[in-house]
């Protein structure tokens, strides 16, 4: 995220003396050091890993009406931020027809992955969700195998093949499809897919991509808002603030995620990621007495052993290529 700082008067002198150099300097923004990213990362996955404790408190609201409250209360937050931080690049970005499309695309798909989330938190599926974001990495994977030519490595072909057969050992021997893990997975492993082909600046955009869903989002909570359960603001005060403050919650962490993002490598990115997931883990099993039995273990353990495979590849600089 890129601020405009305002010229002093010693910098605005400079300025005057050297007009070339003078946006250059009026907008470069003050370069995080490591340990500042680290932090920014380490926040911001604990606190996605904390979601459950959020969304639970959110009680007697469909998953489907949270969602649309997430969606609208997101724009409102993210559009006062883009205003006063980076509008010109906002508004650069609703201008081009082409790019609302694919922003538009984008936001469904990151709408759609909010809503699996909540479905999967407030009807007792954190364990299967956070299964969904231990594999999302492998997802990535295979998504740039297929989308983008990528050739891969034998440990990173090893990774993804574990990761599917703890998949398929679970489908077998629990009897379920683990549709929730898969869905997470693959929504957000598109997401991420779409933006790396978009490559522009992450809030700018994430504030249109909330706003072309936002009209869908807000005209679902007027149609609905007759009903007690679903009427736009609950008579609980609690829970009006709560999803209300869903908006913050939602822009905030991306805002540290972006923060970390500038100055810390991507591998090391990768290792701090996995906190939110293994968060989501505990928290079902301590916190909410979800069922953890062995079909969910031997799965898991496939995955983690797909992900050790994935480390080790980053680490020994076994990266993919572009097939040509």
């Amino acid at each position: 995220m890129i601020y405009r700082d305002f010229l002093s008067l010693p910098m605005l002198r400079v300025c005057l003396k050297e007009k070339n150099n003078c946006n250059t300097m009026s907008s470069q923004p003050k370069k995080l050091s490591y340990s500042q990213g680290i932090v920014y990362a380490l926040v911001c996955y604990v606190t996605w890993g904390l979601f459950p404790l959020f969304w639970k408190a959110i009680t007697g609201i469909p998953a489907v009406n949270v969602l649309a409250h997430r969606i609208v209360w997101a724009f409102v937050f993210l559009l006062i931020w883009v205003f006063f931080t980076n509008r010109r690049t906002f508004i650069s970005y609703v201008k081009q027809p082409k790019l609302l499309f694919r922003l538009g695309l984008a936001g469904f798909l990151i709408s759609t992955n909010w809503g699996i989330y909540i479905y999967a938190v407030t009807n007792d599926h954190i364990v299967e969700a956070g299964l969904g974001y231990y594999i999302n990495p492998l997802i990535n994977v295979f998504l740039g195998y297929v989308f983008l030519k990528e050739r891969l490595a034998i440990l990173q072909k090893t990774a993804v093949a574990l990761a599917l057969t703890g998949v398929v050992y679970f489908t077998i021997s629990y009897g379920n499809f683990p549709w929730i893990s898969l869905l997470l997975a693959f929504t957000f492993g598109l997401y991420g897919l779409l933006k790396k082909k978009v490559n522009l600046e992450s809030m700018p955009a994430l504030t249109v991509e909330t706003m072309m869903v936002f009209p869908f989002a807000l005209a679902f909570l007027c149609y609905t808002a007759e009903s007690s359960a679903t009427s736009l603001f609950p008579s609980s005060a609690l829970i009006t603030s709560l999803l209300i403050l869903s908006g913050l919650v939602t822009a905030i962490p991306l805002f540290w995620f972006g923060k970390s993002a500038q100055a810390i490598p991507l591998s090391t990115m990768g290792f701090i990621q996995y906190l939110s997931p293994t968060l989501q883990l505990l928290l079902g099993i301590f916190i909410y007495n979800e069922t953890f039995g062995m079909e969910y273990l031997v799965c898991f353990v496939f995955v983690w052993a797909g992900l050790l495979f994935y480390t080790i590849s980053i680490l020994t600089g076994k990266k993919v290529t572009i097939a040509k």
